[in-house]
């Protein structure tokens, strides 16, 4: 994620038999989880500083989503499918769902009982699921999404309805104002979407279209399919009016740019400088992770740009090619290698900030050594100091230190190890974790291990401590 200091298919006749519980009240008293009940999912993945968000309990391996979505009336309607294997013995389990009607929900093909507390979906299927099986959970719902709010620095995210459709940007945990999910990057799946919108509009998610456009009854249905694992967040469904350019970057990997009819004039120059980026990250950050890349400038006013898997969001601004490397360097470092926990947040931004400076010295611009002696030069009052990266703060996720001192780490790191160790630890490190999770503490492992060095002093100053490093 970016933020930008300019701005700062439908579903068939359901049966509502299968609803056994009120879809906006919890499970009736005699189905209550019971305290020694063991077999109970829990309603956390178990992150310490968001407790609520993503389920234990299981691990998705594929979401199959199919939504209708009708802008003048701001009504979605959805089907998520959802294959998991259970990692416990489950007689329940919760899905993170926010506001929407449920209306049904089956396990295996059987009725389920349901209930709802908050942005909790609590499940429980006719028959108790053990420990290691795979499971099919499948959940009907519809209503008006509303978007989520007050998450610091960033305003509104999730779902946001716009005068043409919708701008669907989820980071940190807004995947749940859309569909039923485990809302936590730590459980990556691969998605299928199938979405319906009324006729002359567009709609765009992560991965390949599968097959062309389908217009029926004044309607076209997009299916989109992304194949590699992916975190929640990172799933869009964006829709509206778009001017569109296909194509293929110099090394042939597909590319695809669309920008709301509003930009139409940044259409060329995001298509190009997207493709010119990421062929230049494939050289010095090892292969492309995906299968395709490009970007989408939609009209809501954002004020940021967030790194959806091969399609990043531009919300409301026409990018430059700095934010753009900085959105693309994410599908190697977020998007492929994936942080278990919001606290390694720096994972993701520090090294996309540091990407930035990259490109900038690339394009013969200022260096990253000069971006780094004039940061380096802020008094020691300044609030990056007291802000250590390595811990990003629940209530203050993307606190600029956590981009820019971040990225000072990694140049400090640079300057230790040397040119050559530097880049072969950054190709490493994508190579090692591709499509995996990752921590701190793993890449200060790998960082000593290939240069040889005890690196325990650098990493604290910079990353630790609550003052200047010197």
């Amino acid at each position: 994620m970016r933020v930008n200091r300019r701005g700062m298919a439908m579903v068939a006749a359901l049966v509502s038999v299968l609803a056994c519980s009120p879809a906006d009240g919890p499970l009736p008293a005699d189905e209550a989880p019971a305290a020694a009940d063991r077999r109970a999912g829990a309603p956390g993945i178990g992150d310490p500083d968001f407790p609520k968000d993503g389920n234990g309990g299981y691990d998705v391996a594929h979401y199959d989503l199919v939504v209708d979505y009708v802008p003048t009336t701001k009504r979605l309607t959805g089907v998520t499918t959802i294959k998991a294997t259970a990692t416990q013995d489950l007689s329940r389990f919760n899905l993170d769902l926010s506001g929407l009607d449920v209306r049904e929900v089956s396990v295996d093909g059987s009725p389920a009982r349901f209930g709802r507390q908050g942005d909790e979906l609590t499940v429980r299927p006719a028959k108790a699921i053990a420990d290691r099986a795979g499971f099919t959970v499948r959940v009907a719902y519809s209503g008006t999404p509303k978007p989520a709010k007050d998450s610091a620095n960033l305003g509104t995210y999730g779902f946001v309805p716009t005068s043409d459709g919708a701008f669907v940007a989820s980071e940190p945990n807004g995947s749940k104002t859309w569909f039923p999910n485990n809302d936590h990057p730590s459980d990556k799946a691969t998605y299928d979407f199938t979405i319906t919108v009324p006729t002359g509009l567009t709609a765009l998610a992560n991965g390949e279209l599968v097959g062309a456009p389908a217009t029926k009854g004044g309607t076209t249905t997009f299916r989109w399919r992304e194949r590699h694992p992916m975190a929640s967040y990172l799933a869009t469904a964006t829709l509206g009016k778009f001017d569109l350019r296909h194509g293929a970057t110099a090394s042939g990997i597909p590319n695809l740019a669309a920008t709301d009819p509003r930009f139409k004039s940044s259409l060329d120059k995001l298509y190009t400088t997207s493709a010119e980026v990421t062929d230049y990250w494939s050289t010095i950050f090892g292969p492309y992770p995906f299968s395709s890349t490009g970007g989408v400038v939609d009209n809501y006013s954002a004020g940021y740009a967030l790194e959806n898997q091969t399609k990043p969001l531009y919300g409301g601004f026409d990018p430059d090619d700095t934010i753009i490397a900085h959105e693309l360097a994410h599908q190697w470092f977020g998007n492929s290698l994936t942080i278990r926990r919001w606290k390694d947040l720096w994972l993701n931004e520090g090294f996309a900030t540091y990407a930035e400076w990259l490109w900038s010295e690339h394009k013969g611009r200022k260096t990253a050594e000069a971006t780094f002696a004039e940061l380096l030069k802020r008094p020691a009052t300044d609030p990056m100091w007291t802000y250590p990266p390595g811990r990003a703060k629940p209530d203050d996720l993307f606190n600029q230190s956590v981009y820019t001192r971040g990225g000072m780490t990694l140049h400090a790191l640079r300057g230790a190890i040397g040119d050559a160790t530097f880049f072969t630890l950054l190709k490493t490190w994508a190579a090692d974790h591709r499509y995996g999770h990752v921590t701190t503490d793993e890449f200060i492992d790998l960082a000593q291990r290939l240069s040889g060095k005890d690196l325990t002093a650098l990493f604290d100053a910079w990353l630790f401590q609550p003052r200047r490093p010197t």
